[in-house]
């Protein structure tokens, strides 16, 4: 096997097994479930057989294929992999065989559509990960939107074509902005290289000798398309709504990997195409970032639907990680990629489990609950583990990211205030008092008999089986997070070096 047709031969395990599923009866839904499983881990497979072959030390892009696809335009197939993106493809090739085994109840009705959706949504999501031309990394932007707005719209709650319409609103919003600046961009650096191109590596050579009125510009454009995604605060609206509606593989998928999608654009396209705005404007952005997290934190503590509450801690996590991102030290940078790893483990385990009692008891309620410590202790158990995960205990996955973004902000001379440190801790003690009371209210007190509560079960196998691994990464990363962090580590330094060489005379 060649290792330059590695990525590319990631991007067709699941698209051409979404084809093929379409030759499937759409009454052997067993066959469909167990085909679709099959694609995603053999794409998951291939992502730690790459993740083996990948050189941590080097800070470049590898596996890389190229070959030019629009000639006119000069637009190329371009994709590859660097420390960023391989953590973000393990996260998605990961958590996509988890999320369909774990619909195997859920979702009974049009089980071929779904998984097709499933599928293709992994393609999407890998190929924004490891495009390295601008327009074809629009191209995947934009085609995962396609799947999510039907996997919300078909298969989710009472509300789900309004929430469905608008992820699709304000994701396309975001979307046909980042196209415009694109363009922008291409045909500025069309200047300085001779012809117009789309190439990412070429554009790095170029963003940072943009006119600073223009690289502010160029930058608000883009920043403002990926802070839909994340979502920044007050960009966030239509994201408790896809939440709550979405069925549990697509809350899964949409906290786990599609936010992610966001922050990555703020690290791999806003601070190396255009480091002076990104300086200039980081203490603006990390002040947004600070509302989010608090603001998130206050609104998820007054929740009564328990998928609205991890909805709003996810404001408020993200809030974490873009503050890591524009703090820009090597701590907070590498703090803010692991945290997008954690969060979509610790966050993605939370949706898991409210959506295995909601399959019980069509209720998502607080109030509905109470003392079922007695009835489910298996539940009870692993409910606990993902909320001290979310908490960010100390031996999980949560408390490493958190560390080392406040460490990280407390050090930056980008920022150059401890104010930020010191309003983004607070988010960590509210977390606690939301994630807590929640767990006390549900697990502990008196046991409310109710017919509601007389149907619910304690965890079966396929559930036990598709949280171990989840638990199994969020203890792992907690206790030595060396493992992970080694991947980012020449990549965090190589960015910082380029964006702080970029805008020397910016910095204090």
């Amino acid at each position: 096997m060649e290792n330059n047709l590695l990525v590319t031969y990631l991007l067709l395990i699941p698209l051409v097994g979404a084809l093929l599923l379409l030759s499937f009866k759409k009454e052997n839904e067993s066959a469909i479930r167990y085909f679709g499983l099959l694609v995603s881990l053999a794409a998951f497979v291939l992502s730690l057989f790459i993740y083996f072959k990948f050189d941590s030390t080097n800070a470049g892009f590898q596996f890389t294929h190229k070959f030019i696809w629009v000639e006119k335009l000069n637009v190329s197939y371009f994709v590859g992999i660097d420390g960023l993106s391989l953590v973000l493809v393990l996260l998605t090739t990961f958590l996509t065989p988890l999320t369909l085994l774990s619909s195997w109840k859920g979702i009974q009705k049009n089980v071929k559509e779904f998984t097709f959706f499933m599928l293709m949504l992994e393609v999407g999501m890998i190929g924004v990960f490891v495009s390295l031309d601008l327009f074809l990394f629009y191209i995947f932007w934009e085609a995962m939107l396609i799947p999510m707005y039907f996997i919300i719209g078909i298969w989710g709650g009472p509300k789900r074509i309004y929430a469905s319409v608008k992820f699709f609103i304000y994701t396309m919003f975001g979307g046909l902005l980042m196209l415009v600046a694109i363009i922008w961009l291409a045909v500025y650096a069309s200047g300085p290289l001779g012809v117009f191109s789309t190439n990412l590596l070429d554009l790095y050579r170029v963003g940072p000798t943009i006119a600073k009125n223009i690289q502010y510009l160029m930058f608000a454009a883009f920043t403002f398309s990926f802070a839909i995604k994340v979502p920044i605060f007050p960009l966030h609206t239509w994201l408790p709504d896809a939440h709550v509606e979405a069925p549990t593989a697509g809350s899964v998928i949409l906290a786990g990997v599609l936010l992610k999608m966001g922050t990555y654009g703020l690290i791999r396209f806003c601070l190396p195409l255009f480091p002076q705005a990104a300086i200039a404007f980081a203490p603006y952005i990390s002040a947004l970032a600070i509302i989010g997290i608090i603001y998130g934190a206050l609104v998820a503590m007054v929740q009564t639907d328990m998928k609205k509450l991890v909805a709003y801690s996810s404001v408020s996590h993200l809030g974490f990680v873009v503050l890591g991102i524009f703090a820009m030290t090597q701590q907070s940078m590498q703090g803010a990629i692991i945290q997008m790893v954690n969060h979509g483990l610790s966050t993605g385990a939370l949706f898991l489990l409210v959506g295995i009692v909601y399959e019980r008891t069509h209720s998502r309620e607080i109030a509905d609950y109470g003392g079922i410590a007695k009835v489910v202790p298996l539940f009870s158990v692993a409910l606990m583990i993902a909320s001290l995960s979310s908490i960010g205990l100390p031996g999980l996955n949560g408390f490493i990211g958190e560390f080392l973004i406040l460490i990280g902000s407390f050090q930056s001379g980008v920022l150059n205030s401890w104010w930020f440190t010191a309003f983004a801790a607070s988010g960590v003690i509210f977390a606690a008092v939301y994630m807590l009371w929640m767990y006390q209210r549900v697990v502990f007190g008196e046991y409310h008999h109710s017919e509601k509560l007389e149907l619910l079960t304690d965890l079966n196998t396929r559930e036990i089986i598709v949280l171990i691994p989840i638990f199994i990464f969020i203890v792992w990363i907690g206790v030595y997070p060396n493992t992970f962090l080694k991947l980012t580590d020449a990549f965090s330094v190589s960015l910082l070096h380029q964006v702080t060489a970029s805008s020397s005379s910016l910095i204090k």
